[in-house]
């Protein structure tokens, strides 16, 4: 195998989920190969072990169909030119971590050149579009998936996979100190606190804050002392979450904004609103009861919405093959039925300590060492490609 000091890896994450996940790989990565040059399109996680983002992260942080086709033209030429960097340079292997629709067409071009290609992160074949794995079969040398029952899917059509666990279920202790998040968040006392999570990408929060602050107003004037807390990715997300409020006149809603801190958010609340998505499945990782609700444009939702395999678009749902948590979508996301639905939670004791036992469950399913066996799946790819060579 080559050296540490001529190894160059590739990456591409495309939002902070995906920048986290890769963040938990490269820290297994990082002591074995110190000398790697590692870069591509990441954030700021990545950063802290030597990565280098050659395009900003934000810029392939679109969701929904016509959303996308709005910056196509921007997307597809970060997506050329990185792969037109990639085939001078021939790293010894490129990971796409999630962004399947950027990642899965610049893994084929990679692959087909003789490039090996890692994909970390199944897409949902398994919930809507199976027929993606014929292109992802043309697209992955190997693939690393983070639910148990993945690694079978993939090997029965001849992609090699190794399961890995889910990193979150590593970087979330199983029982959260709550009294310590609500200390950092300055949320001391005995009253209700809901988190409220309306999305990192900025088409998310297009669609779906003032649903989710509308409900907050709703709560809040059911109990005046209730307390509400909203983690945003970046400064960007903060200023338009804002403006969106404002124009809803929603800016007196007591509503506690914060930079980051997600995870601290989640610890500290009751009950938590949730977009659909993968924080879904942190907030069931952090044991919170929880609503998921998700809005997109109309014409995304007519198209999407006959796409699907099963009844379930919430990550802790589909795990459990069932609902263990409210999921109102579209039109059905009002402000009172989200409130509705947040409220019979907050009030549900029982509920509570059935869902606490479930996700538990859940979390010791998805525990692995991740960073160590992800690491050492991408070097034995390498090697075996250099074997070959």
């Amino acid at each position: 195998m080559a050296s540490s000091a001529e190894l160059a890896i590739a990456l591409v994450a495309g939002e902070p989920s995906g920048d986290l996940l890769a963040a938990r790989l490269l820290s297994g990565l990082r002591p074995l190969r110190p000398q790697a040059r590692l870069h591509g399109i990441g954030g700021k996680r990545m950063a802290e072990y030597g990565f280098v983002s050659d395009w900003p992260m934000e810029k392939l942080a679109v969701r929904g169909l016509f959303e996308v086709l709005a910056h196509y033209r921007e997307i597809k030429g970060i997506q050329n030119a990185l792969c037109a960097r990639l085939l001078e340079e021939r790293p010894a292997a490129f990971i796409g971590v999630d962004a399947p629709d950027f990642n899965l067409g610049l893994e084929a071009r990679l692959k087909e050149a003789g490039i090996p290609t890692m994909h970390f992160i199944s897409p949902s074949i398994w919930a809507w579009r199976r027929g993606r794995i014929k292109k992802i079969a043309r697209a992955v040398s190997h693939m690393l998936v983070v639910f148990p029952f993945e690694e079978a899917i993939y090997r029965s059509a001849g992609i090699p996979a190794t399961y890995v666990g889910h990193p979150l279920a590593e970087v979330i202790p199983i029982q959260p100190d709550v009294a310590a998040a609500r200390a950092a968040l300055g949320l001391e006392g005995t009253a209700a606190v809901v988190a409220i999570l309306p999305g990192s990408r900025m088409s998310e929060l297009k669609y779906n804050s003032v649903a989710f602050v509308g409900a907050a107003r709703l709560l809040a004037a059911r109990e005046p002392g209730m307390r509400f807390v909203a983690p945003m990715a970046g400064e960007g997300q903060r200023r338009y979450f804002e403006s969106l409020l404002a124009d809803a006149g929603l800016s007196d809603v007591p509503l506690q904004i914060i930079d980051g801190q997600s995870h601290t958010a989640m610890a500290a609340a009751d009950a938590v609103l949730v977009a659909s998505g993968t924080a879904t499945l942190e907030v069931a990782l952090f044991k919170k009861p929880m609503v998921i609700a998700y809005k997109m444009l109309a014409a995304s939702w007519q198209l999407m919405r006959h796409m699907g395999y099963q009844p379930w678009v919430g990550l802790p749902n589909i795990l459990a093959r069932e609902f263990l948590v409210p999921e109102l979508l579209q039109h059905a996301a009002t402000p009172e039925a989200i409130a509705d639905a947040l409220w019979r939670q907050l009030e549900d004791a029982s509920g509570r300590r059935r869902l606490t036992q479930r996700f538990t469950e859940m979390h010791h399913a998805l525990l692995r060492d991740t960073a160590r066996v992800s690491a050492q799946a991408v070097l034995d790819m390498i090697a075996a490609r250099q074997g070959r060579l």
